[in-house]
């Protein structure tokens, strides 16, 4: 690698690698917000191990930022040297434009390993890691998520908020169950309680007592044109509420999440199987949606060099050193990917469209983009 490869490559990778990081972040952002702020302000999180979490999330939310990251960072490198005519100077000396996109191309094929090993491997063992450690600080303290003058969110189907609390013991206790639509099915209000939490089921066990419920209709609880049923008794009543959201158990039952080797037992598994004819639809699509998931892993890994490919004609095309045009310009493309991605995998229902084939079909398409651009330049 001569002295003019090292300088582009340098470039390109130092540009690739923030735009990366940059994406990872405002990808996990979301899930920092909901997961993190709420057991960090109760501390059952230290800041040692909030920056460790991050870490974890980020690990699973760069194969996502990876491509959109590669293109950016190939953007805004090959624009400020369009730019600044140094493109103009290399292809006086006779240095055509492959040979300017071969260390691009070079950066490309290892981001592209790269994002096939955290696929494969690195995401899910992040998933797992994550959600354990995540766990074990909730259940280290779990009365702790229960902040006094807080409306807490961080439990499926329950909104919750206490005016006082001395350890276990709670007072001026407000507690919305939401449907599946996340409105307001019932509302319960104590003056008092007792909160307990059950290892065994994961769960926080409040014990109400002088209680005020009011029900909601069940098929539609915003029609207020119905008089709730709002008895007042002076009676107590358990409520369970789910911590399954830090089990590492929930995590690992999605098979999107699953590492490449169980991905493939579980595949052998259902292969194995045969099914009662009323039955074989609903195991052909399963099949297939673990099919898509596996080729997705791969077909993620392989846009990131597809990336690097048609961001070299449109990075030396475009010639714009302004940071929010070539940011503009890949967002754009990465969005179209992604909704054609997205557009495939909602086939997963009709496996005899063979899905799982289908969802090369964006990648094919960038790729020729590319060339067809590749070819345009150099002519």
């Amino acid at each position: 690698m001569n002295l003019l490869d090292r300088h582009i490559f340098a470039s390109v990778l130092f540009t690739c690698a923030a735009a990366v990081g940059l994406f990872a972040f405002v990808v996990a952002l979301p899930n920092i917000v909901r997961e993190l702020i709420g057991p960090l302000m109760a501390g059952q999180i230290d800041p040692g191990l909030l920056v460790r979490l991050i870490v974890l999330l980020l690990q699973f939310t760069a194969i996502y930022a990876l491509p959109m990251g590669v293109l950016t960072g190939v953007l805004l490198t090959l624009g400020r040297l369009s730019a600044d005519s140094e493109i103009t100077a290399m292809r006086a000396a006779g240095i055509g434009v492959v040979r300017v996109a071969w260390p691009v191309l070079l950066l490309g094929s290892l981001a592209t390993a790269l994002a096939l090993y955290m696929n494969i491997d690195a995401m899910p063992r992040a998933r797992v890691d994550y959600y354990r450690e995540l766990a074990a600080a909730i259940r280290a303290d779990p009365l702790r998520v229960i902040v006094p003058k807080t409306f807490i969110r961080d439990f499926p189907g329950h909104v919750l908020y206490v005016r006082e609390k001395d350890g276990p013991e709670l007072r001026d206790l407000w507690l919305w169950e939401l449907d599946a639509q996340s409105r307001v099915k019932r509302l319960v209000r104590a003056e008092s309680g007792h909160i307990a939490y059950d290892e065994a089921a994961n769960t926080l066990v409040p014990t109400l007592h002088l209680v005020k419920a009011e029900e909601r209709d069940a098929e539609n609880p915003e029609d207020f044109s119905k008089s709730p049923k709002a008895p007042s008794v002076e009676r107590s009543e358990q409520v369970v509420i789910s911590l399954a959201r830090y089990s590492v158990k929930e995590a690992r039952m999605k098979d999107d999440w699953l590492a490449f080797g169980d991905l493939r037992a579980k595949q052998a598994v259902l292969a194995a199987e045969t099914p009662p004819p009323e039955k074989r639809l609903e195991h052909d699509r399963n099949r297939m949606k673990l099919a898509i998931i596996l080729h997705e892993k791969f077909n993620l890994a392989i846009a990131v060099l597809t990336f690097a490919v048609i961001g070299v004609p449109l990075g030396i095309k475009v010639s714009r050193r302004e940071t929010s045009a070539n940011l503009g310009l890949a967002v754009v493309l990465v969005i179209g990917f992604y909704v054609l991605t997205a557009g495939v995998k909602s086939l997963d229902r009709q496996p005899h469209l063979r899905p799982d084939l289908l969802l090369w079909l964006p990648n094919v398409l960038f790729l020729g983009l590319g060339v067809w651009l590749f070819r345009r330049i150099e002519r």
